[in-house]
């Protein structure tokens, strides 16, 4: 099954179960990148997820695929230094993420590439 989006670099069917948390540490996509690709099938909240429905993981040439769930004491910083990034590139490779990263919550994804996608 393909995902509705022209330049998809890789693709997904929801199966039961699924959250967009989940999907995303399982695919080694970022719960931003999830949610901002299939905008016009994901709401806010991701409650919205139906068994069999194709979902876009990445756009060709803007697909992070280097991941980190965030775990309980996790910082902008230690995330960063664990990946090999800075935290200026994490915070540009995550634009959900507020400057002072008080806004990760317990197992999102986030991109953890060490360049700017």
């Amino acid at each position: 099954v393909r995902a509705q989006e022209p330049n998809c670099a890789r693709n997904y069917t929801v199966v039961a179960g699924d959250t967009c948390d989940g999907i995303s540490a399982k695919e080694n996509v970022s719960t931003f990148q999830l949610a901002t690709v299939n905008a016009d099938k994901i709401d806010a909240a991701c409650d919205n997820l139906a068994i069999g429905e194709p979902l876009c993981l990445g756009i060709t040439g803007q697909d992070c695929q280097v991941t980190h769930v965030v775990e309980s004491g996790d910082s902008c910083d230690s995330i960063a230094q664990g990946a090999g990034t800075t935290v200026a590139i994490l915070l540009a490779n995550n634009p959900n993420v507020n400057s002072e990263c008080t806004n990760i919550g317990i197992g999102e994804v986030l991109c953890t590439a060490n360049e700017i996608i």
